[in-house]
């Protein structure tokens, strides 16, 4: 049975809300790391946020994950959705700008679909509720009109001395 979306998939907001380069001012991850494209969509009172990836034929991974067939590996879907939930957290005051948050854990994970180059993912994240430190999504990705992946994200906020090391 098809997952019911957290969102009607006709919702979802197409125009950029804040583009790469407004990413890189909230979340710290760069270069093969950076898996969001833009995000199009905040509400923080009604706890949701859309974004996607644009999914490129010049990746880090695509000549090795499945060679002349390349899939969008799972675990980098999972990490877009991450990042998607952070960006949120950082805009809801869950996580504070000197604050990293660190992916704690992931649960209700189930992949229904093949991401290839040349494709957008969607996603979609929501959360039940706003709590200082701590971040707790569940986020689907789409593609054409179909939810390829949904997961449960779960993320805890940290200095960032404490993860800058010595």
């Amino acid at each position: 049975m098809p997952p019911k979306p957290l969102m009607p998939i006709a919702d979802i907001p197409t125009t950029t809300l804040f583009d790469q380069a407004g990413i890189r001012k909230l979340i710290r991850q760069r270069h093969e790391m950076e898996q969001l494209t833009a995000i199009t969509g905040l509400d923080v009172q009604a706890r949701w946020i859309t974004g996607y990836k644009d999914v490129r034929d010049d990746e880090f991974w695509v000549r090795g994950h499945i060679p002349g067939t390349p899939m969008l590996p799972g675990v980098l879907m999972c990490e877009a959705g991450a990042q998607l939930a952070s960006v949120y957290s950082y805009e809801a005051g869950v996580a504070l700008p000197d604050e990293f948050i660190a992916f704690a854990g992931m649960d209700q994970v189930r992949f229904r679909g093949i991401v290839r180059p040349g494709q957008r993912l969607w996603l979609v994240g929501s959360t039940e509720k706003n709590q200082r430190r701590r971040m707790n999504f569940m986020v689907q990705g789409i593609v054409d009109d179909q939810i390829v992946y949904e997961a449960r994200i779960l993320g805890l906020t940290m200095a960032v001395e404490a993860v800058a090391g010595s």
